[in-house]
């Protein structure tokens, strides 16, 4: 066999040396990318940590109205302030507590990306 015949089909080592150059050309992609990204660490943090600490703290928060109101209201009925709610009740809670949430966290994901941008426009004058 000559080599005019297996040009026509590449060698598993040909398909090989193309995957490899796929893989290099996306890692060097990435490479750039990360280079180029004008992020810092500190931005990736407040991007990162105020959506999620707002979160936290606005479910504490609500969880803590939350029991404050129920505790009350068992006492009205004449229950001990910690009796356990019911399955409504608890539903409630559920669905209420984990709505909130996600609106804080959206807000605050808007907000400190809104914050990071401002910081770069800021410094690029």
């Amino acid at each position: 066999m000559s080599d005019e015949t297996n040009t026509d089909f590449p060698s598993s080592a040909d398909r090989a040396v193309d995957s490899l150059h796929r893989i290099d050309e996306k890692v060097n992609r990435l490479r750039e990318d990360r280079l180029n990204d004008p992020d810092s660490l500190g931005d990736k943090l407040i991007k990162s940590a105020v959506p999620a600490l707002a979160g936290l703290v606005a479910g504490k928060a609500f969880q803590m109205i939350w029991d404050k109101g129920t505790s009350k209201r068992n006492l009205r009925k004449e229950l001990a302030a910690d009796a356990p709610q019911g399955l409504a009740m608890s539903l409630a809670f559920a669905a209420v507590s984990a709505a909130l949430g996600a609106v804080v966290s959206q807000l605050s994901d808007r907000g400190s990306k809104a914050f990071v941008g401002h910081r770069h426009r800021k410094s690029s004058r």
